[in-house]
């Protein structure tokens, strides 16, 4: 049995870790830890263990083995460093890290410890995502040229435990990016994952068009972007990010290729719809995908203890949440400099 601590008793927590953690065979929850204890109290209520006043008194549990970690993004680097050096396994929410050289801190740390470091990038574990990619290599669509992917809802404030504009995604100093770092990096990974292959630059516009905060100010981090990404293949494509999409939420993938294209969740009834040379349409009725009104199983916690018990380094590594971190920043760094970035 893997006994496990959650740091942070949010949204995230709530609807995703704490509910698959309680459904997975081979896992305890040992308890939690919020620095709005009421929040942990109600948890430990629901799913049992204990109460921990700090999460540094979680990580000097010894008979814990491993911590999803669900705070602000400010705090996923230290408080993943300080688990990794306490001996715990981590997984750690999107963004890994508001540095690449902080997210690299946390791959040393993972290493030198030898323990396992995984990045809840779920996208790639969304089963008509998993299917596409294995349509893709069979090459159904051909070679890959071109692409657009989209992650777009209304915002974080009808999401997250903080009901309202006073939510910490819109604070910098606690998201230190907003968009980007919350629906663009998703997308970041899933691409590069699609098209098995690395990005290699990028062009961005970076902006806040809408979101104000509880003074009626607009939120100091972005809340839209649409970037132009080049991978090292000579694949080109767009990824767009919107917390302004107030209407039905997007979270859809195109495919453009040599012997035709492919639409991923953009159908209602059909996760998949490939359209060929010759017009013939093939759809595949393959699972859904999570959206903010439909929380289903993201396969994470899965992945992370099966990781686990079986000794093995899981897919979504902290190497993998570095290089979607690179596009990110990329990104950023092209929109602030008005220039092409190069990721290295």
């Amino acid at each position: 049995m893997i006994k496990v601590g959650i740091i942070g008793c949010g949204a995230i927590t709530q609807r995703r870790h704490a509910p698959e953690y309680a459904e997975n065979p081979d896992v305890q929850i040992a308890g939690f830890f919020d620095v709005v204890r009421e929040r942990a109290e109600s948890l430990v209520h629901r799913y049992g263990g204990r109460i921990y006043d700090s999460y540094q008194s979680m990580l000097a549990d010894r008979e814990i083995d491993a911590v999803s970690i669900c705070v602000a993004n400010r705090y996923h680097a230290p408080i993943a460093i300080e688990a990794l050096n306490a001996g715990k396994h981590v997984l750690c929410e999107k963004p890994m890290a508001t540095s690449l050289e902080d997210a690299e801190r946390m791959i040393r740390a993972a290493e030198e410890n030898q323990r396992f470091l995984m990045i809840g990038h779920n996208q790639r574990l969304v089963p008509a995502h998993i299917r596409a990619k294995e349509l893709i290599k069979r090459g159904e669509i051909g070679r890959v040229l071109s692409f657009h992917t989209t992650f777009g809802h209304s915002g974080p404030e009808s999401w997250s435990v903080e009901k309202g504009a006073h939510t910490w995604f819109f604070k910098k100093k606690d998201a230190f990016m907003g968009v980007m770092g919350d629906l663009g990096i998703h997308k970041a990974d899933l691409i590069r994952w699609l098209i098995d292959d690395e990005i290699a630059e990028v062009q961005a516009l970076v902006a806040t068009l809408d979101k104000r905060d509880e003074k009626g100010n607009f939120i100091d981090v972005d809340d839209n972007a649409i970037c132009i990404l080049k991978s090292r293949k000579g694949i080109i494509g767009t990824l767009t990010a919107s917390w302004t999409y107030y209407g039905e939420e997007n979270n859809s993938t195109v495919l453009y290729g040599t012997d035709g294209y492919m639409k991923i969740c953009d159908h209602p009834d059909y996760p998949i719809m490939i359209v060929k040379k010759n017009k013939e349409r093939v759809y595949y009725k393959v699972g859904g995908i999570q959206t903010n009104d439909n929380q289903t199983k993201s396969g994470v916690i899965d992945m992370f203890i099966r990781s686990i018990k079986n000794n093995t380094p899981p897919e979504i590594s902290g190497w993998e949440g570095l290089q979607a971190l690179k596009i990110v920043f990329a990104c950023l760094e092209s929109a602030q400099k008005g220039m092409t970035v190069k990721i290295s």
